[in-house]
């Protein structure tokens, strides 16, 4: 047998060795299994334990009693314990140390990166010198793991995380609980409110179900109920203003709009649409001011 890090292995108890533990053999390889990390009694000689293999600090094999949340070429999501601009991010792994996922596998735009907390979906393998690394996992390894999503999730909220994100939109892997792994989407650009970070946590509704499971989402209530609140959320900044008027329009510039309202210029536009028809606004040029008249949004008119 030759003795891997990362897998999990049988090994029977060579003998004790104070301070430190006890060695572990197949046979032909010893490694120590420390005091520290046995769980339960500890062994005798002779004892069969089984154990994950690991380096240590100073680069030996090693053996633990602790079960990681992944083991060498599976997948797993690990969440962001601590980063580092040299070298990249480190995951928890279960085992009271992290698991390096190393700048080479992250975005190279540094605000795409993750940061403390996200969660990202990896696979364990060896580096070059064959220590234990975190490498993406892409389509390839996800794939596999995934199932269809079901018909009845059509224009359901769920949960999802980013494993990739491209100009034109977010791959992400939908939460898929007791039921599996999880669902493959997509989530277009134009149904993001920012490009994701790798890892990130979002929220979004599953608006298209494709022929072979896989879903589009978009992070944005349906326009009859995104158009509501967007008109709430514009007459509470008008209603702000000074005199009541502000310097935005269906004639303002789509960047604009959405780094002061936070939503697409078609967004806006609906939204400007209702409060008009509503009788609460009327723009002039490229001003939009409040009638004297100022009902609340959704009232009958």
């Amino acid at each position: 047998m030759t003795l891997t890090a990362g897998t999990i292995v049988r090994l029977q108890t060579a003998r004790e060795v104070p301070p430190n533990g006890f060695f572990l053999t197949d046979g032909e390889q010893d490694v120590l299994l420390h005091y520290n990390e046995i769980l339960g009694e500890r062994p005798e000689p002779g004892d069969e334990v089984e154990v994950f293999l690991y380096f240590d600090t100073e680069d030996r094999l090693a053996a633990t009693m602790r079960r990681p949340y992944l083991t060498l070429g599976e997948v797993a999501r690990l969440a962001v314990a601590d980063t580092h601009p040299r070298y990249g991010c480190f995951l928890e792994m279960g085992l009271g140390r992290q698991l390096l996922l190393p700048n080479a596998e992250l975005p190279e735009a540094h605000e795409l990166r993750p940061v403390v907390g996200d969660e990202v979906y990896v696979r364990m393998a060896h580096d070059k010198a064959g220590r234990l690394v975190a490498k993406t996992a892409g389509e390839e390894e996800l794939a596999p793991l995934v199932f269809p999503a079901p018909a009845s999730w059509h224009n359901e909220w769920v949960t999802c995380w980013v494993t990739k994100t491209l100009q034109i939109g977010s791959f992400v892997i939908v939460e898929g609980g007791v039921t599996g792994f999880g669902v493959y989407g997509l989530i277009p650009a134009a149904e993001r409110p920012h490009p994701l970070r790798l890892g990130e946590k979002a929220e979004a509704r599953i608006t298209f179900i494709r022929e072979d499971g896989r879903v589009n989402l978009s992070m944005f209530q349906r326009k009859e109920v995104g158009r509501l609140e967007d008109s709430q959320r514009i007459l509470a900044f008008l209603r702000e203003r000074p005199n009541g008027a502000m310097p935005y329009s269906d004639e303002t510039p789509a960047d604009i709009i959405k780094q002061k309202f936070g939503i697409s210029k078609s967004a806006f536009k609906r939204a400007m649409g209702k409060l008009m028809r509503d009788g609460l606004i009327q723009q002039k040029g490229s001003w939009t001011h409040l009638n004297d008249s100022r009902p609340e949004v959704g009232d009958e008119q």
